[in-house]
């Protein structure tokens, strides 16, 4: 049940969506050993790339485990976006991606992010300056629109194919949604129909059998899953059971057990102390969701000095909740604040 993208053979359509501060490298890894087909990292600016700030760099690294992984940057100036790229190919990257559906204010405001996508011929003209300068892929990921009375995915998509973009992710809300309301895959499907490149389907993919629905009924190339991830990491292992026509087992607590064990030895071995500290803490908060007593857990994980207490306690969490966890709360809304 392979796919194509691009230059790539994926194992199936499930990929791992970026979500700024969330998608470090120990967890791409992570989410490639739970069989994420492919991983992209948090945005990553180009003009800090520029100027050549160490936690900006940082940002860039990735392991080979991760591959077929991508590089994510966004900025406003071209000539920055052009070195960006090729940073990114130097590095060894399998793809950069450019971030043109951050909503974010401070990144608008700059004219980067959504912004660059309210006048698809000059961002044409910045894409095919990006391609044009380094022989690995370059992709992007849009909204639908800016707002309501401006939805041009297509126009976008139109502009990105002939500056020789290899694919489109959409994200279906527009930039004035924010992460509010639902993502509109109709109209994903409407772009999907009429677009000359791959489209990749992204928003409110809470679990494995709403993946694959999206897949079947959208006819896009593949989708993205953020949130969903990040309350159900077996999200992509169990989708892909799916979309092969095989049954998925429950992962038993042993199963979280382990997964916490493997995040918590990359952290360790990409960040000081301190720093895997608090990546820990909002993975295993998230992790949480829907087991009996999350509410108290996560008050423990947050309010927990020592990491060795803490990893301890997450370990008996598991090991005590898992058979209880309430599955009906899976298809629930998830950090609607946040990621799609």
């Amino acid at each position: 049940m392979s796919i194509r993208l691009g230059p790539f053979t994926l194992d199936h359509p499930f990929i791992l969506a970026p979500m700024a501060g969330i998608t470090n490298s120990p967890f791409r890894r992570l989410m490639r050993r739970m069989k994420s087909s492919m991983v992209v990292s948090e945005l990553v600016s180009a003009n800090g790339i520029e100027y050549g700030g160490q936690k900006t760099l940082d940002l860039l690294r990735f392991h080979e485990e991760e591959r077929v992984v991508g590089l994510q940057v966004f900025g406003e100036r071209t000539e920055n976006l052009v070195k960006a790229c090729q940073v990114v190919e130097r590095l060894g990257a399998d793809f950069v991606d450019l971030n043109l559906g951050c909503p974010v204010p401070k990144v608008v405001s700059k004219g980067a992010g959504s912004a660059m996508c309210r006048n698809p011929s000059e961002l044409g003209r910045v894409l095919a300056e990006m391609v044009k300068s380094v022989k690995i892929p370059v992709t992007i990921k849009i909204r639908t629109g800016w707002d309501a009375n401006s939805r041009n995915a297509l126009d976008v998509v139109n502009a990105a194919a002939d500056a020789g973009v290899t694919w489109v992710a959409i994200h279906g809300r527009t930039r004035a949604q924010g992460y509010s309301g639902l993502a509109d895959w109709e109209f994903i499907a409407r772009v999907k129909e009429k677009s000359p490149i791959p489209i990749i389907g992204n928003g409110d993919i809470h679990t494995p059998e709403v993946a694959v629905e999206k897949m079947r009924h959208y006819g896009v190339d593949a989708v993205l899953i953020g949130r969903g991830a990040l309350r159900n990491p077996f999200i992509f292992e169990q989708a892909a059971a799916l979309w092969a026509g095989e049954s998925y087992l429950l992962p038993e607590a042993s199963r979280y057990i382990a997964l916490i064990d493997e995040q918590k030895k990359m952290l360790h071995e990409c960040y000081p102390a301190r720093s895997a500290m608090i990546h820990a803490r909002k993975f295993l908060a998230w992790y949480s969701s829907g087991f009996p007593g999350c509410h108290e857990f996560r008050g423990k994980v947050f309010a927990t000095p020592d990491p060795d207490v803490l990893w301890e306690e997450a370990r008996l969490f598991f090991e005590k909740s898992a058979k209880e966890r309430d599955l009906r709360f899976m298809a629930q809304p998830f950090l609607m604040g946040g990621h799609g």
